[in-house]
């Protein structure tokens, strides 16, 4: 299978380089949804197009028994690209700054892989390729793609689904693999601390909201390591504190938003209320508060069955010092979604440049080696040609 995938790099190369010169945000991707489309038709795929809005759906296979799918993100994020790469974003202020672009190369190559082996190979159920919009951003009714696609009915009949995510920073080629719970829940607040302000030169007539922060940036950064079982992650952090415009004058309002994260749900509902707990303290200090939760992503859970699948099938592919068990960290994925509803497991492909050159995920220097496009394909296309074929337990 890695061989095929290896026949089909440069044709990988060019529609990854494509998508990344025409970059669109979530929701909005509709020239990447036509691409799809167009070469899913050509492939001989039965394709739906508008699932979740923007989605691409493919379909292959005997039309009952078992069923996998296969997920790829298609949105960008609202960079402006920095590098000099000749296929740079051509949409100033949108950028492929997260891989999704590769994602959707890897899945439209997988697809090419799947088409052959449905040929060759006795398929005893189905296959369905997933071409999800809007993973980076929820919509202003708090919509994601993959909630947007579920809705719509993309994962009903799925008994299980995968999908990959390249990670810049790590060398390329290696596989990265977790069991059970590998990205965060991620919610956010917004936060108000009142008091009644005043002349800088009389605080004793009045509430400083200012004060009040004091004890409450405390509390706040004391959750995780006080109010939380050490054995737990989670994060809170703080991204925006604002208040006051001038040196005479105190503030009758402090603006505050961040961001929580954690993994057990029993985790994440405790940090909701503990977070609202710190700025309750402006209460007792002669203020007032308004607090805002914002609900996100689920945290990634990993089923350790489907997880097996694909670290024996990168173990033959790769080889066995390629795949390693290891931490994803906090970051969050809308995927949780679709694991949420069948089982279903994530793997990461190590995808940094030779240059050491840290090219972080997010920002306007994100570049891959585009030379992992096959691995990910094989790996993909592999599992799901087992899993059809009876060959998976």
């Amino acid at each position: 299978m890695l061989h095929k995938a290896e026949a089909l790099k440069e044709e990988m190369i060019r529609l990854r380089r494509d998508i990344h010169q025409h970059p669109e945000l979530g929701f909005q991707e509709f020239r990447t949804a036509a691409l799809v489309a167009d070469t899913l038709t050509e492939i001989g795929i039965d394709v739906k197009t508008g699932i979740g809005r923007t989605g691409v759906i493919g379909e292959m296979g005997t039309g009952n028994g078992p069923t996998i799918a296969i997920r790829a993100d298609m949105d960008a994020l609202p960079i402006l690209e920095a590098t000099k790469a000749s296929y740079r974003s051509q949409n100033d202020g949108v950028m492929h700054a997260c891989g999704h672009d590769a994602h959707t190369a890897i899945l439209l190559g997988a697809a090419h892989l799947l088409k052959q082996s449905l040929a060759e190979d006795k398929w005893q159920g189905n296959v369905r390729l997933i071409f999800q919009p809007s993973e980076e951003a929820f919509d202003a009714q708090g919509i994601s793609g993959a909630t947007a696609m579920i809705e719509d009915g993309a994962l009903e009949g799925i008994d299980a689904v995968i999908a990959l995510h390249v990670w810049s920073t790590s060398p390329s080629g290696q596989i990265y693999l977790q069991d059970g719970y590998s990205l965060a829940a991620v919610d956010s607040f917004k936060a108000w601390v009142r008091g009644d302000g005043g002349h800088g030169a009389y605080p004793h007539t009045g509430s400083d909201p200012l004060f009040m922060l004091g004890p409450i940036l405390n509390a706040l950064y004391a959750i995780p390591s006080r109010r939380i079982n050490p054995l737990s992650p989670c994060v809170v952090s703080l991204g925006q504190i604002s208040g006051g415009a001038t040196t005479n004058v105190i503030p009758n309002e402090v603006f505050l938003q961040g961001t929580i994260r954690s993994q057990e749900h029993a985790v994440r509902e405790q940090l909701w209320g503990e977070v609202e707990r710190a700025f309750k303290l402006a209460e007792t200090l002669g203020g007032r508060y308004e607090f805002q939760l914002e609900k996100g992503y689920p945290s990634l859970y990993n089923d350790a069955q489907v997880n097996g699948w694909m670290r024996q099938i990168a173990q033959e592919l790769v080889g066995e010092t390629a795949v390693h068990d290891a931490q994803f960290g906090m970051g969050a994925e809308d995927f949780a979604y679709m694991a949420q509803k069948a089982k279903g497991a994530m793997f990461m492909l190590g995808a940094a440049l030779p240059d050491n050159v840290m090219r972080n995920h997010h920002t306007d220097i994100f570049n891959i080696d585009e030379s992992v496009l096959p691995i990910g394909s094989a790996i993909l296309a592999e599992t799901a040609r087992r899993f059809v074929t009876g060959q998976l337990t």
